[in-house]
């Protein structure tokens, strides 16, 4: 299902400064892995922390609440 999310996407592998992008990643999340996703300023952790919310129904909640997709679309 197609969410339309509002999202901003970074993926260090192709940058110069991905080590200082994992770095800061570390300082602010505790985790230097990517996906590091966060919703609405609040970490949420990576692929499995992502998944199991969305497995949960946790996931659109928070999307929602972000205002990172309109509730017409869920």
């Amino acid at each position: 299902m197609d969410y339309n999310v509002r999202k901003k996407l970074l993926n260090n592998r192709f940058k110069r400064d991905g080590s200082d992008i994992q770095a800061a990643l570390a300082e602010w999340s505790g985790q230097r892995t990517v996906p590091n996703v966060f919703i609405g300023g609040k970490h949420i952790g990576g692929c499995d922390a992502t998944t199991a919310l969305h497995n949960e129904g946790k996931l659109v909640p928070l999307l929602t609440e972000a205002g990172a997709i309109a509730k017409s679309s869920v």
